[in-house]
């Protein structure tokens, strides 16, 4: 009977020891009590515990946590705005003051979660009713940044940390949608416009440049050609006259008439008016009077070349 009892005893005192042993998870610290109070905490792994002295009373998570937040604010004009956010959230860190924090601020995680909720949620509100309903949509970083600054400081307090914030989505009401829509649509066409009219602009101020090249282009070859067909007809002049100084110079010396030359050269100008006029009719002063007068002018001219000569 003896035997029996202390094989019992034997037991129950194996019983208690492997009671005592306690595995807390990767991720996860556990807060240990003593008849209610706060006596130490128990690291991921094999610990031991007091057998019923000291209670688990809570196991505490350092991962990220998420949540996701609906709500509603109103602008300074008056405007409703519809969001939809992101919050990420976790453990400040794995020290014990910051895991008693945790563990004895709330009663529960679903009274941290609605007061982690609730502040941010007030936090947007109060921002975004200092804005008016047409700046809200380029305000994602700016919310989140005042968001992040106003509510580090209580989260601290209560042991946790604000990792993220990501504003999803935000939307008004549908007449206020619409009313976006067509300014929108007013911005675009009135862009357009602009666009095509600096368009239009630049291809005509390209065809007047392109148009005035062309003219400053033909007039400065209308004038080499002008220079060019001048210094050909001067060129000619000037042959036509040597070739009659020195045909003068060999009558000369012949003790011929220079006349000859004159005469020469007018029955050449009326065969060849015959042959090149192409039926057009020519009127030339044929009478002793006017050939003379023309017989003079060349014994000017060709005067005047020997002078030049000279």
């Amino acid at each position: 009977m003896e035997n029996i009892v202390s094989y019992g005893l034997g037991l129950l005192a194996i019983a208690l020891v492997l009671s005592g042993f306690v595995t807390v998870q990767q991720g996860f610290i556990a807060v240990v009590t003593m008849f209610g109070k706060y006596r130490r905490i128990m690291r991921p792994g094999l610990n031991f515990k007091i057998p019923f002295l000291e209670r688990v009373m809570r196991r505490v998570s350092i991962q990220n946590r998420s949540v996701e937040l609906e709500f509603q604010a109103v602008t300074m004009d008056q405007a409703n705005v519809y969001f939809k956010a992101m919050l990420l959230y976790s453990v400040q860190n794995a020290e014990e003051e910051t895991i008693k924090k945790v563990a004895f601020k709330f009663v529960s995680d679903k009274d941290l979660m609605q007061a982690l909720v609730r502040t941010i949620e007030g936090n947007i509100r109060s921002f975004v009713a200092t804005k008016r309903q047409a700046e809200i949509l380029g305000l994602r970083r700016e919310i989140v940044e005042y968001v992040k600054s106003e509510v580090d400081h209580s989260l601290e307090e209560w042991g946790y940390h604000l990792q993220d914030l990501q504003i999803n989505d935000i939307t008004f009401d549908q007449a206020i949608m619409d009313s976006m829509s067509r300014v929108v649509a007013s911005h675009n066409m009135k862009a357009a416009a602009e666009n095509e009219g600096q368009a239009l602009l630049i291809t005509k101020t390209r065809a007047a440049e392109a148009e005035g090249n062309a003219i400053k282009i033909a007039a400065e070859a209308e004038r080499q050609a002008a220079q060019l067909r001048g210094q050909g007809v001067a060129l000619f002049r000037q042959e036509v006259a040597k070739g009659m100084s020195e045909a003068a110079e060999q009558l000369k010396q012949a003790n011929l008439d220079t006349n000859v030359i004159l005469f020469s050269m007018w029955t050449e100008a009326i065969k060849n008016f015959a042959e090149a006029g192409k039926g057009n009719t020519i009127f030339l002063d044929g009478s002793p009077e006017g050939m003379q007068t023309t017989m003079k002018r060349i014994m000017a001219m060709m005067q005047m070349q020997q002078h030049n000569d000279k």
